[in-house]
């Protein structure tokens, strides 16, 4: 089965519904997940990729509800791959900051897709293309000037560098970029995951910093884009949607753009566009079905 799917951002000319991409390009995780000792909603939040406020919604709980050991809960997270933005890049890493996603892709296929932390709005993310340049477990992390300064303005203690340990931010493994300054790496902060914490890095939580060590290698390519709202039509005429928060106030994308673009694809009258105005004021960051069904 194939999916078709358009990718409307910010600066970014938008497409028809008509180009293919395989299903496996879509991540999805939908389990009953077994709540562990000192689990919470924001822990597996930063886990799964999908908000705390709404896993809370999916098991009729009040958010920031204490978790019990032995509990069940649905976890059901699916994210949209930008194939505007991406469907020149067949093997490599892309990073959609808006959706706080990491892909993997293989011969334009997602292998692998893990939630990241970003950099923060006051410190963002820089977008562009990339190369990864060098793969270190244990690195010392050296303060950056920039990031020395901001510790004396807060008052705090002034690092120079932090050897390798529970209290060094990039965790066991790192995966440094050709973007100045910027890397893929583990942290000891791993509920700051599926955030916009970041210095500029992107963070992941350490199982999958390991898992994606494992996977790369130096000269591996890759991309980071901005892409908070997306729309697909599966092979199956199932229509997707997707409207991740805009934190770097970028996008412009309106309801009416995507009303045009499905218009030009036959496709108006079989979107439940109240579901999708609904979904693009409240930009939660989990696509979902759009309309009734097949064609």
């Amino acid at each position: 089965m194939l999916m078709l799917m358009l990718t409307l951002a910010a600066g970014v000319a938008t497409q028809p519904l008509g180009q293919a991409l395989p299903i496996d390009s879509v991540s999805s995780v939908v389990m009953d997940r077994e709540v562990h000792r000192g689990d919470t909603l924001a822990a597996l939040a930063a886990r799964f990729g999908v908000p705390a406020a709404t896993i809370a919604r999916d098991n009729a709980l009040q958010p920031g509800a204490a978790l019990v050991p032995g509990q069940l809960l649905k976890i059901a997270s699916h994210h949209l791959l930008p194939l505007a933005l991406t469907q020149d890049l067949n093997d490599g890493i892309v990073i959609n900051v808006p959706q706080r996603m990491l892909f993997r892709l293989r011969s334009g296929r997602v292998v692998a897709a893990y939630p990241v932390a970003l950099g923060r709005p006051s410190w963002p993310t820089p977008t562009g293309e990339f190369q990864v340049m060098n793969r270190q477990i244990d690195k010392t992390w050296v303060v950056p000037p920039s990031i020395q300064a901001e510790m004396r303005d807060q008052g705090k203690p002034v690092l120079t560098s932090v050897p390798p340990g529970p209290d060094n931010p990039l965790g066991r493994h790192w995966i440094g970029l050709s973007l100045a300054g910027i890397g893929i790496h583990g942290t000891n902060a791993p509920t700051s995951i599926y955030g916009l914490r970041s210095h500029g890095c992107i963070r992941l939580h350490p199982d999958d910093a390991a898992m994606l060590y494992d996977d790369v290698g130096v000269g591996e390519p890759g991309r980071i884009v901005y892409a908070p709202v997306m729309m697909m039509r599966a092979e199956d005429g199932r229509i997707w949607f997707e409207a991740n928060p805009d934190a770097y106030r970028r996008d412009r994308t309106t309801l009416a753009q995507l009303g045009e673009r499905a218009a030009a694809a036959g496709l108006a009258q079989r979107i439940d566009w109240l579901l999708v105005a609904v979904m693009l004021h409240d930009r939660e960051g989990r696509a979902g079905i759009v309309d009734s069904g097949p064609e």
